[in-house]
């Protein structure tokens, strides 16, 4: 394993959110925030309201720019989004999850709690120089984050979805040179 779970988690929670910000937007709403929290069941205070939902979809950009960032400057990111929040850090067992690390308080907003999360995933990424994991998808028309956590470094595309249009175009290209 390369990381942690907890780190993973983080790491898959923060790519979700910043992807969720390509066309099309798939945090819009309500219905979609609670997607999110189905894939990924933050504990602690969950508001659910227009107010949060607004919270998420300000913080993607600044997630974006965190987990995109040269080693230096994600450290330095990393740092400000540190020092922004009162830190009660604990280990807590919880939900059928072992031992983990809670930096804040769960009566913080949950943006708060993401972008945290996110500064801890990262510094796991960062102490162990495995920045490389976290890229802009292969695909010529896709923006968004690809997080590889394989063994062999091996995943470059987002999704199934932009890894098989490009084999697909990759197929057809070899057949139309043949």
């Amino acid at each position: 394993m390369i990381f942690t779970d907890d780190t993973q988690e983080g790491l898959r929670a923060a790519v979700w959110l910043v992807n969720s910000a390509e066309d099309p937007d798939t945090l819009v709403d309500l219905d979609d925030e609670r997607a999110f929290l189905r894939e990924f069941p933050y504990t602690g205070r969950l508001d659910r309201d227009e107010d949060e939902l607004a919270s998420l979809r300000r913080l993607r950009p600044r997630l974006r720019s965190m987990l995109l960032a040269p080693r230096d400057e994600m450290a330095e990111l990393v740092n400000a989004a540190l020092a922004e929040s009162r830190l009660t850090p604990r280990l807590l067992r919880h939900d059928g999850v072992d031992w983990h690390l809670h930096a804040v308080a769960d009566e913080h907003p949950l943006a708060e709690r993401v972008l945290i999360e996110t500064a801890m995933a990262l510094i796991d990424v960062i102490r162990a120089e495995e920045g490389s994991r976290l890229s802009v998808c292969a695909d010529d028309t896709c923006l968004a984050i690809a997080l590889d956590l394989s063994r062999n470094r091996s995943k470059r595309y987002c999704s199934t979805t932009c890894a098989n249009r490009n084999a697909v175009a990759a197929y057809r290209a070899r057949r139309a040179a043949d």
